[in-house]
Protein backbone atom coordinates (compact mmCIF):
# COMPACT_ATOMS: atom_id res chain seq x y z
CA UNK A 1 0.00 0.00 0.00
CA UNK A 2 1.46 3.35 -0.99
CA UNK A 3 0.90 5.90 1.53
CA UNK A 4 0.45 9.79 1.19
CA UNK A 5 3.97 11.99 1.66
CA UNK A 6 3.17 13.63 4.83
CA UNK A 7 5.11 16.51 6.28
CA UNK A 8 3.82 17.46 9.67
CA UNK A 9 1.63 14.26 10.31
CA UNK A 10 1.93 10.70 10.08
CA UNK A 11 -0.10 8.00 8.83
CA UNK A 12 -0.33 4.44 10.54
CA UNK A 13 -2.46 1.44 8.82
CA UNK A 14 -3.45 -1.76 10.74
CA UNK A 15 -6.01 -3.53 8.73
CA UNK A 16 -8.69 -1.54 6.97
CA UNK A 17 -7.79 1.49 9.68
CA UNK A 18 -6.10 4.56 8.91
CA UNK A 19 -4.82 6.99 12.08
CA UNK A 20 -3.43 10.10 10.87
CA UNK A 21 -1.92 11.78 14.05
CA UNK A 22 -0.99 15.37 13.63
CA UNK A 23 2.78 15.78 14.65
CA UNK A 24 3.33 19.13 15.33
CA UNK A 25 3.57 19.38 19.19
CA UNK A 26 5.55 22.08 18.66
CA UNK A 27 2.84 24.82 17.90
CA UNK A 28 0.00 22.32 20.05
CA UNK A 29 -0.66 21.35 15.80
CA UNK A 30 -1.72 24.42 14.92
CA UNK A 31 -2.91 24.52 11.26
CA UNK A 32 -1.46 27.72 10.07
CA UNK A 33 1.92 27.87 9.77
CA UNK A 34 2.62 24.14 9.63
CA UNK A 35 1.63 21.68 6.61
CA UNK A 36 -1.00 19.94 8.39
CA UNK A 37 -3.85 21.08 6.22
CA UNK A 38 -1.82 19.71 3.21
CA UNK A 39 -1.31 16.54 5.58
CA UNK A 40 -5.30 16.22 5.63
CA UNK A 41 -6.04 17.00 2.21
CA UNK A 42 -3.81 14.56 0.94
CA UNK A 43 -4.56 11.52 3.12
CA UNK A 44 -8.66 12.33 2.73
CA UNK A 45 -7.68 12.26 -1.49
CA UNK A 46 -5.42 9.20 -0.35
CA UNK A 47 -8.09 7.71 1.19
CA UNK A 48 -10.90 8.38 -0.98
CA UNK A 49 -8.88 6.10 -4.15
CA UNK A 50 -7.60 3.40 -1.65
CA UNK A 51 -10.72 1.11 -1.18
CA UNK A 52 -8.27 -1.24 0.97
CA UNK A 53 -9.11 1.37 3.79
CA UNK A 54 -12.32 1.52 5.52
CA UNK A 55 -12.33 4.00 8.35
CA UNK A 56 -9.43 6.82 9.03
CA UNK A 57 -8.85 8.03 12.78
CA UNK A 58 -7.91 11.48 13.51
CA UNK A 59 -5.78 12.66 16.99
CA UNK A 60 -3.09 14.73 17.68
CA UNK A 61 0.32 14.26 19.16
CA UNK A 62 1.28 15.71 22.25
CA UNK A 63 -1.15 17.62 24.68
CA UNK A 64 -3.91 19.31 22.10
CA UNK A 65 -5.77 17.98 18.99
CA UNK A 66 -5.02 21.38 17.21
CA UNK A 67 -5.10 25.01 18.53
CA UNK A 68 -6.16 25.86 15.26
CA UNK A 69 -4.88 29.26 13.94
CA UNK A 70 -1.14 30.57 14.74
CA UNK A 71 -1.93 33.59 16.62
CA UNK A 72 1.62 34.61 16.61
CA UNK A 73 1.61 34.84 12.78
CA UNK A 74 -1.70 36.84 13.57
CA UNK A 75 -0.40 39.35 15.14
CA UNK A 76 3.20 39.50 12.98
CA UNK A 77 0.77 40.24 9.71
CA UNK A 78 3.09 43.31 8.54
CA UNK A 79 6.70 43.64 7.15
CA UNK A 80 9.11 40.63 6.15
CA UNK A 81 5.10 38.55 8.08
CA UNK A 82 3.02 40.07 4.88
CA UNK A 83 3.62 36.61 3.11
CA UNK A 84 2.40 34.86 6.20
CA UNK A 85 -1.10 33.18 6.18
CA UNK A 86 -2.96 36.80 7.14
CA UNK A 87 -1.01 39.21 5.69
CA UNK A 88 -1.47 41.05 2.85
CA UNK A 89 -4.38 43.13 1.40
CA UNK A 90 -8.04 42.30 1.96
CA UNK A 91 -7.81 40.19 -1.94
CA UNK A 92 -4.71 38.99 -0.88
CA UNK A 93 -5.86 37.40 2.32
CA UNK A 94 -9.29 35.67 0.83
CA UNK A 95 -6.88 34.29 -1.33
CA UNK A 96 -4.71 32.78 0.85
CA UNK A 97 -8.02 31.26 2.85
CA UNK A 98 -9.74 29.95 -0.15
CA UNK A 99 -6.39 28.27 -1.34
CA UNK A 100 -5.13 27.43 1.85
CA UNK A 101 -7.37 26.68 5.03
CA UNK A 102 -10.36 26.17 3.12
CA UNK A 103 -9.40 23.11 1.40
CA UNK A 104 -10.01 21.16 4.52
CA UNK A 105 -13.47 21.49 4.93
CA UNK A 106 -13.97 20.72 1.36
CA UNK A 107 -11.83 17.98 1.63
CA UNK A 108 -13.50 16.69 5.05
CA UNK A 109 -17.07 17.05 3.39
CA UNK A 110 -15.91 14.81 0.47
CA UNK A 111 -14.51 12.02 2.53
CA UNK A 112 -15.87 8.96 0.77
CA UNK A 113 -14.89 7.08 4.58
CA UNK A 114 -15.78 7.68 8.02
CA UNK A 115 -13.44 9.60 10.01
CA UNK A 116 -13.32 9.67 14.06
CA UNK A 117 -11.69 12.43 15.81
CA UNK A 118 -10.02 10.75 18.82
CA UNK A 119 -9.74 14.81 20.73
CA UNK A 120 -6.79 13.97 23.02
CA UNK A 121 -6.66 18.01 24.36
CA UNK A 122 -7.61 21.40 23.07
CA UNK A 123 -9.59 21.57 20.00
CA UNK A 124 -9.69 25.52 19.63
CA UNK A 125 -11.17 28.10 16.77
CA UNK A 126 -10.20 25.64 13.56
CA UNK A 127 -9.06 22.27 15.41
CA UNK A 128 -12.82 22.67 16.95
CA UNK A 129 -14.18 22.95 13.41
CA UNK A 130 -11.95 20.12 12.29
CA UNK A 131 -13.42 17.96 14.67
CA UNK A 132 -16.97 18.78 13.79
CA UNK A 133 -16.06 18.06 10.12
CA UNK A 134 -15.38 14.57 11.25
CA UNK A 135 -18.12 11.90 11.19
CA UNK A 136 -17.93 10.97 14.87
CA UNK A 137 -15.85 12.48 17.69
CA UNK A 138 -14.85 10.90 21.28
CA UNK A 139 -13.01 12.53 23.91
CA UNK A 140 -11.77 12.43 27.27
CA UNK A 141 -10.63 14.55 30.64
CA UNK A 142 -8.01 16.92 28.57
CA UNK A 143 -10.85 17.60 25.93
CA UNK A 144 -11.42 21.22 25.52
CA UNK A 145 -13.25 23.04 22.86
CA UNK A 146 -14.22 26.30 21.54
CA UNK A 147 -15.03 28.38 19.14
CA UNK A 148 -13.26 31.29 19.63
CA UNK A 149 -12.73 33.01 16.56
CA UNK A 150 -14.76 36.05 17.64
CA UNK A 151 -12.53 36.61 20.86
CA UNK A 152 -10.08 37.16 18.41
CA UNK A 153 -11.91 39.89 16.35
CA UNK A 154 -12.72 37.23 13.54
CA UNK A 155 -15.22 34.63 12.28
CA UNK A 156 -14.85 30.96 11.49
CA UNK A 157 -12.98 31.77 7.87
CA UNK A 158 -12.83 27.60 7.41
CA UNK A 159 -16.32 26.92 7.59
CA UNK A 160 -17.39 26.40 11.19
CA UNK A 161 -20.64 27.77 11.52
CA UNK A 162 -21.85 25.95 8.66
CA UNK A 163 -20.54 22.45 9.88
CA UNK A 164 -21.26 23.40 14.04
CA UNK A 165 -25.33 24.37 13.51
CA UNK A 166 -25.61 21.03 11.35
CA UNK A 167 -24.66 19.23 14.49
CA UNK A 168 -25.80 20.76 17.25
CA UNK A 169 -28.91 23.30 15.58
CA UNK A 170 -28.67 27.05 15.01
CA UNK A 171 -29.34 28.46 18.91
CA UNK A 172 -27.00 26.03 20.54
CA UNK A 173 -24.30 26.95 17.74
CA UNK A 174 -25.49 30.41 17.68
CA UNK A 175 -24.80 30.69 21.84
CA UNK A 176 -21.03 28.83 20.99
CA UNK A 177 -19.70 31.26 18.31
CA UNK A 178 -21.61 34.54 19.25
CA UNK A 179 -19.87 34.30 22.90
CA UNK A 180 -16.56 32.33 22.39
CA UNK A 181 -16.68 30.53 25.36
CA UNK A 182 -15.09 27.11 25.83
CA UNK A 183 -16.77 23.54 26.44
CA UNK A 184 -15.10 20.85 28.39
CA UNK A 185 -15.92 17.26 27.47
CA UNK A 186 -18.74 16.49 29.69
CA UNK A 187 -20.44 19.56 28.67
CA UNK A 188 -19.57 19.06 25.17
CA UNK A 189 -21.37 15.10 25.34
CA UNK A 190 -24.35 16.66 26.52
CA UNK A 191 -24.54 19.02 23.86
CA UNK A 192 -24.22 16.44 21.71
CA UNK A 193 -21.06 17.02 19.86
CA UNK A 194 -18.90 14.01 21.49
CA UNK A 195 -20.23 11.02 21.33
CA UNK A 196 -18.85 9.55 24.07
CA UNK A 197 -15.65 10.41 27.13
CA UNK A 198 -13.74 8.29 28.18
CA UNK A 199 -10.28 7.88 30.62
CA UNK A 200 -7.37 9.67 28.40
CA UNK A 201 -5.68 6.35 28.05
CA UNK A 202 -8.45 4.61 26.79
CA UNK A 203 -9.21 7.79 24.30
CA UNK A 204 -7.41 6.43 21.25
CA UNK A 205 -7.86 2.31 21.33
CA UNK A 206 -11.88 3.91 22.07
CA UNK A 207 -11.09 5.17 18.95
CA UNK A 208 -9.83 2.63 17.27
CA UNK A 209 -12.10 0.13 19.01
CA UNK A 210 -14.87 1.55 17.37
CA UNK A 211 -12.69 2.24 13.72
CA UNK A 212 -12.61 -1.66 13.19
CA UNK A 213 -16.11 -2.18 14.14
CA UNK A 214 -16.90 -0.31 11.48
CA UNK A 215 -14.25 -1.43 9.05
CA UNK A 216 -15.46 -5.00 9.76
CA UNK A 217 -18.59 -4.23 7.93
CA UNK A 218 -18.77 -5.01 4.02
CA UNK A 219 -16.74 -2.19 2.69
CA UNK A 220 -18.18 -0.81 -0.40
CA UNK A 221 -21.66 -0.69 1.43
CA UNK A 222 -19.88 1.23 4.47
CA UNK A 223 -18.90 3.59 1.86
CA UNK A 224 -22.34 3.86 0.01
CA UNK A 225 -23.72 4.77 3.38
CA UNK A 226 -21.36 7.49 4.59
CA UNK A 227 -21.91 8.98 1.24
CA UNK A 228 -25.70 8.93 1.45
CA UNK A 229 -25.28 10.15 5.04
CA UNK A 230 -23.87 13.27 3.80
CA UNK A 231 -26.25 13.81 0.54
CA UNK A 232 -28.99 13.27 3.14
CA UNK A 233 -28.33 16.86 4.48
CA UNK A 234 -28.69 18.50 1.51
CA UNK A 235 -30.37 17.02 -0.90
CA UNK A 236 -34.68 16.83 -1.33
CA UNK A 237 -36.13 13.67 -0.21
CA UNK A 238 -38.16 12.83 -3.88
CA UNK A 239 -34.18 13.14 -5.24
CA UNK A 240 -32.51 10.76 -2.21
CA UNK A 241 -34.81 8.14 -2.38
CA UNK A 242 -33.50 7.68 -6.06
CA UNK A 243 -30.07 7.45 -5.60
CA UNK A 244 -30.81 5.05 -2.78
CA UNK A 245 -32.21 3.04 -5.15
CA UNK A 246 -29.47 3.33 -7.48
CA UNK A 247 -26.92 2.65 -4.60
CA UNK A 248 -28.94 -0.37 -3.38
CA UNK A 249 -29.07 -2.17 -6.92
CA UNK A 250 -25.60 -1.79 -6.97
CA UNK A 251 -25.24 -3.65 -3.25
CA UNK A 252 -27.23 -6.25 -4.42
CA UNK A 253 -25.19 -7.11 -6.84
CA UNK A 254 -21.79 -7.89 -5.08
CA UNK A 255 -20.71 -10.63 -4.09
CA UNK A 256 -20.09 -8.96 -0.28
CA UNK A 257 -23.84 -8.88 -0.05
CA UNK A 258 -24.64 -12.47 -0.54
CA UNK A 259 -21.29 -13.33 2.18
CA UNK A 260 -23.31 -10.98 4.40
CA UNK A 261 -26.40 -13.13 3.91
CA UNK A 262 -24.65 -16.42 4.43
CA UNK A 263 -22.73 -15.37 7.50
CA UNK A 264 -26.08 -14.14 9.10
CA UNK A 265 -27.73 -17.79 8.25
CA UNK A 266 -25.20 -19.61 9.07
CA UNK A 267 -24.36 -17.44 12.27
CA UNK A 268 -21.22 -16.76 11.69
CA UNK A 269 -18.52 -13.58 10.64
CA UNK A 270 -19.16 -12.54 7.83
CA UNK A 271 -15.12 -12.24 5.35
CA UNK A 272 -15.72 -9.56 3.19
CA UNK A 273 -13.59 -8.39 -0.02
CA UNK A 274 -15.19 -5.99 -1.30
CA UNK A 275 -16.27 -7.11 -4.55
Amino acid sequence: MNLPALTDATLEIDGRVALLTFARHDVRNALTGTALVDDIVATIEWANRNPAVSVLVMTGAGSAFSAGGNIKEMAEREGRHRGGAFGGSVFEVQQKYREGIQRMPLAMESAELPVIAAINGPAIGAGFDLSCMCDIRLGCENTLLGETFINLGIIPGDGGAWFLQRLIGFQRAAELTLTGRLVKAQEALELGILLEVVEADQLLPRALELARTMAEKPPQALRMTKRLLKVAQRQPLADFLGLCASFQGMCHNTEDHLEAVNAFLEKRPGHYRGR
